[in-house]
């Protein structure tokens, strides 16, 4: 059983393939300068990490994948990047596959903003959302720990704009979903709730033939 997890971040469980597409981690993968990288080059990603770039395409052969997960990584995405990455995901997933993730969700940090009696309250949305920029990187290291980092939002969702996208990926029983709520069992493997708490979750599947 091939079970997927995209933009696994720094561990990933040694049951799954766990693939990101941060710089680091190619470099820490290198060949030769690989080991350097590891020890000069922050953060460090477990060796159970693999490169790869759902947008750019991963090294997977067409429906060779029975699961996929992703946390906290499509709103990483731009707009027409994440309607890719669906695409990408649906090609390498076999049918009947299951693909499940969870975002931050943009309905949610509206209705906060909206309650909020903060006078600053909209410093407080685009912090919380970080969608906002505080301070513009500056020269050649800023630019390039901006890149490395990748910690900005590109784009938020809720859950009838990410249905949506899903749908037009060809994706079907598509279905909001809960911490730990899914039917099939190996999605515990790699869930945490402090990841779920408070967040736009979804399960859906590639149609079988």
């Amino acid at each position: 059983m091939l079970k997927l997890q995209i933009g696994a971040g720094l561990d990933g469980p040694a049951s799954w393939m766990n693939v990101d597409a941060s710089p680091t981690v190619r470099l820490q993968r290198l060949p030769a300068l690989g080991p350097l990288f590891e020890r000069w080059l922050s953060p460090r990603f477990s060796r159970r990490i693999v490169y790869g770039d759902v947008v750019r395409g991963l090294a997977l052969a067409n429906e060779s994948a029975d699961v996929a997960y992703s946390s906290h990584m499509l709103e990483h995405l731009a707009y027409d990047d994440l309607r890719t990455a669906l695409r990408e995901v649906h090609r390498v997933l076999r049918p009947g596959g299951v693909f499940r993730s969870v975002m931050p969700d943009l309905e949610a940090e509206v209705a906060t903003y909206v309650a909020s009696t903060n006078d600053d309250r909209a410093s407080e949305f685009l912090r919380a959302t970080l969608l906002g920029m505080s301070t513009r990187p500056r020269g050649m290291l800023g630019h390039l720990r901006a890149a490395v980092g990748n910690s900005q939002h590109l784009w938020l969702w809720d859950y009838r704009s990410i249905a949506t996208r899903l749908a037009e990926a060809g994706f079907t029983d598509i279905r909001r979903a809960a911490f730990n709520d899914s039917a099939e069992p190996v999605f515990a493997e790699v869930e945490h709730f402090e990841r779920w708490n408070g967040c736009l979750g979804f399960e859906c599947r590639k149609a079988a033939p």
